[in-house]
């Protein structure tokens, strides 16, 4: 996927089997599934009703996020671009490098601080102009473990 300076969306439609189309502002279209995501957070579950899950939109004018009005749920442009890398990645250290920053919603910043690496090396990952390598992938898991055993919840 092509990289946005900050992720906004055009548009998005609610598919068949809990997905989500998502048509971003530089045209890039992906498809996000939330059925694992709603394993993941349990703040989701609402959306498990078919109609419920139907009822996606957007905020007029502006694309930042995917709400459910009703259920008080929205879900920001930039988390979707994250899980849309995640589940469209070609290989399992990009998965899991993707998973890790939209799980934990860390920004460029954020996950450069948190691996030790610049900013733009995150970028570079994340847009795939560089592959991710084996010891990147460790590195989040063991971040995340060691925010589990500090108390902390991952990402705070």
């Amino acid at each position: 996927m092509a990289s946005m300076k900050r992720p906004r969306l055009a548009q998005v439609e609610a598919l068949a089997r809990f997905r989500l189309r998502l048509v971003f502002v530089n045209g890039i279209e992906a498809v996000v599934d939330f059925k694992p995501l709603f394993d993941e957070s349990p703040g989701l579950a609402p959306l498990r009703s078919a109609a419920a899950f139907a009822k996606a939109a957007l905020i007029e004018g502006e694309g930042w996020a995917v709400v459910w009005p009703q259920l008080d749920i929205q879900i920001g442009a930039d988390t979707l671009w994250l899980d849309a890398q995640a589940q469209s990645a070609m290989d399992e250290n990009s998965r899991v490098f993707a998973q890790w920053r939209a799980r934990n919603r860390l920004s460029l910043s954020a996950a450069a601080k948190a691996l030790g690496m610049t900013p733009r090396t995150i970028s570079a990952y994340g847009t795939g102009a560089r592959p991710v390598p084996r010891y990147v992938a460790l590195a989040c898991k063991g971040w995340e473990a060691e925010q589990r055993q500090r108390g902390g919840k991952p990402g705070v």
